[in-house]
């Protein structure tokens, strides 16, 4: 954590700032076009709900990328910090801009759906292109196997299932965008302590994403995030967890690898449960039910926002195990 602080600080309040300020006007927007959550049988709201929260916080990152580019331009970060950034960004900028691209279509597929309600087969389509560009920018896991096809095929699943296993999360007010929060937090910290500066500012970004829309939606929710928000946030974990170098050279503790295992544990094995409990039931596996762990939680006597509280625990306290690798 020795790179200036300040700058992690920057890119977690402008990040927070862009998207609480955005989300009002999105959520006005919203409305007037009728892109909202309607009440109705499992939800618990009783008038519609603007689906602003993914095009607030997608505001919120494409607004600090932008400042933050131009900061860098102005050489306004300070010799050290520009220095470091421009490395960062000469190494990485393809990167970076896939990040962006398929952040954007994430946030564009899941805005269709919200509208539109797609397919299943045509929402995985889209999910599988935006993966697969993603994976074709560098963006990619080894797993310490030099085959590029291995390779694709480890992170396009992987980015397919972290981004549904949010998704899956998106059922209670707050849950989803704490989760994303809590793994974010988590990410900056270690991509902090091993020197990977650039990570570590997206990182923190993102967390200022989640927190500037987190009081519009917990414990009372004026805004939902709706499919664009959690396919948006499911992505940006997912590339998140790959960017940092867990294992190298200078920390060669080999089980670091599963450090984004430990940090997206909770909505990981939340997918798992659910797929194969549907599976079992017999019913298909998108199709949503109140067999979550939330949902369990609530059944065995807690409020949502409780149920909600306990997960977020769960969550920093299996992933804060990955501090320790």
């Amino acid at each position: 954590m020795s790179f200036p602080a300040s700058l992690y600080a920057l890119s977690l309040i402008s990040a927070g700032l862009a998207t609480a300020l955005s989300l009002p006007l999105w959520r006005a927007w919203c409305r007037r076009v009728g892109l909202v959550d309607e009440p109705g049988l499992r939800k618990i709201h009783h008038q519609p709900i603007a689906l602003a929260g993914g095009l607030a916080i997608l505001t919120g990152l494409l607004v600090s990328f932008l400042g933050a580019f131009a900061l860098l331009k102005l050489n306004l970060l300070g010799a050290e910090a520009t220095e470091k950034f421009a490395y960062g960004l000469e190494l990485r900028f393809g990167q970076l801009a896939a990040i962006a691209g398929g952040a954007l279509g994430m946030t564009i597929l899941g805005w269709l759906d919200d509208k539109h309600e797609l397919r299943p087969a045509a929402k995985f389509a889209g999910q599988l292109l935006v993966a697969g560009l993603v994976a074709a920018a560098g963006i990619r896991i080894t797993l310490f196997v030099s085959n590029p096809l291995f390779s694709y095929g480890v992170t396009i699943l992987w980015i397919l299932t972290v981004t549904n296993a949010f998704n899956f999360m998106d059922n209670m007010n707050g849950l989803c965008a704490g989760l994303g929060g809590i793994a974010s937090l988590l990410i900056g910290l270690i991509a902090a302590r091993h020197g990977h500066y650039l990570v570590a500012a997206v990182a923190f970004l993102v967390l200022g994403t989640a927190l500037g829309f987190l009081p519009f939606n917990f414990p009372r929710a004026t805004a939902f995030l709706g499919d664009a928000g959690s396919h948006l946030i499911g992505f940006l974990m997912s590339v998140l967890a790959v960017l940092p170098h867990f294992y190298s050279a200078k920390h060669p503790h080999a089980l670091a690898v599963v450090s984004p295992l430990l940090i997206l544990a909770v909505p990981l094995a939340d997918l798992v449960w659910v797929v194969v409990l549907r599976w079992r039931m017999g019913q298909p596996f998108y199709i949503g039910d109140t067999n979550h762990f939330s949902h369990r939680l609530v059944k065995l006597g807690l409020s949502r926002m409780q149920a909600v509280m306990v997960i977020w625990l769960l969550a920093a306290a299996v992933g804060s195990l990955a501090l320790l690798l």
